[in-house]
């Protein structure tokens, strides 16, 4: 056989592989019908000058007020609260050195956040000050104990009388959600390789470019508001919704409106639905 045959051979079982592993899952219309067209606030309806902060019962409330659906983050303290808070570490929103996972929850209760009085929130306390008015993306950040706060944060959810979706940037997480909750609508979190700069660059890379759906089939795909890999761009043409992270400028919001399904966004106040 000539050199060329094997070449287009191998060229096409590779394409074939890598589009096995960007392979979406596709939502059902119940699935996705509190979320589609829909705006919302990144960690809340937080101000930029952090009078109001991220991640807290005020910017929550805000969002509430204002017809806007909630984004936010969850993850566990040391004795295995399910706190809502972004960082894996403390030093930039409560100027305290470590990380959250080393505190126990008495501890971060103590801590404020941007300089302020507001301290970081239970997850309990997010929902009940929702109440269930405004449907929520549910971040779970990834660390050494995934399953136990995927087990806890779905506990939490069964529980709470409105909508609600998941995400995480780590698609052993969506998986779990995959396996133990099929009915609920799960997305992949993702950006530029670049995005995932603490893991080795083949890491970046598979993560990057939504290798991982092959193990999690997620339902939606949440991507940096940046340009994306081909790879990614295939695979929102797969059937999952399309959500943009994190929109910050106006001028942007009809072309951002035009390409996805939801819109997260921060500091700016777009309409709540387009």
């Amino acid at each position: 056989m000539p050199v060329l045959f094997w070449f287009f051979v191998v060229l096409l079982l590779l394409c074939a592989l890598a589009l096995l592993l960007i392979w979406p899952g596709r939502p059902s219309k119940a699935q996705l019908a509190p979320f589609a067209r829909r705006c919302f606030a990144h960690r809340g309806l937080h101000t930029p000058d952090k009078a109001v902060p991220e991640n807290s019962l005020p910017a929550f409330r805000r969002a509430v007020e204002a017809g806007y659906g909630i984004e936010l983050d969850i993850q566990l303290s040391r004795d295995g609260a399910v706190v809502v808070f972004h960082d894996d570490t403390l030093d930039r929103v409560c100027g305290v050195h470590g990380r959250v996972d080393a505190f126990d929850l008495a501890a971060l209760r103590g801590m404020k956040l941007c300089g302020t009085a507001e301290g970081i929130p239970l997850f309990t306390e997010v929902l009940e000050a929702v109440g269930g008015r405004v449907p929520l993306i549910v971040e779970l950040k990834s660390g050494p104990r995934n399953r136990l706060l995927c087990e806890k944060a779905l506990a939490l959810l069964r529980q709470y009388q409105g909508p609600y979706c998941i995400e995480s940037f780590d698609p052993r997480i969506v998986r779990w959600f995959k396996q133990h909750a099929p009915d609920l609508l799960r997305g992949q979190l993702s950006g530029p390789p670049r995005t995932f700069d603490t893991l080795p660059a083949v890491g970046g890379f598979i993560l990057g470019n939504l290798m991982g759906d092959l193990i999690c089939r997620p339902g939606f795909i949440a991507y940096d508001n940046k340009p994306k890999p081909l790879l990614v761009r295939l695979a929102c043409r797969l059937g999952p919704a399309r959500v943009v992270w994190t929109a910050r400028d106006a001028a942007d919001h009809v072309r951002l409106c035009r390409e996805n399904d939801a819109i997260i966004f921060e500091f700016y106040r777009p309409d709540p639905t387009f």
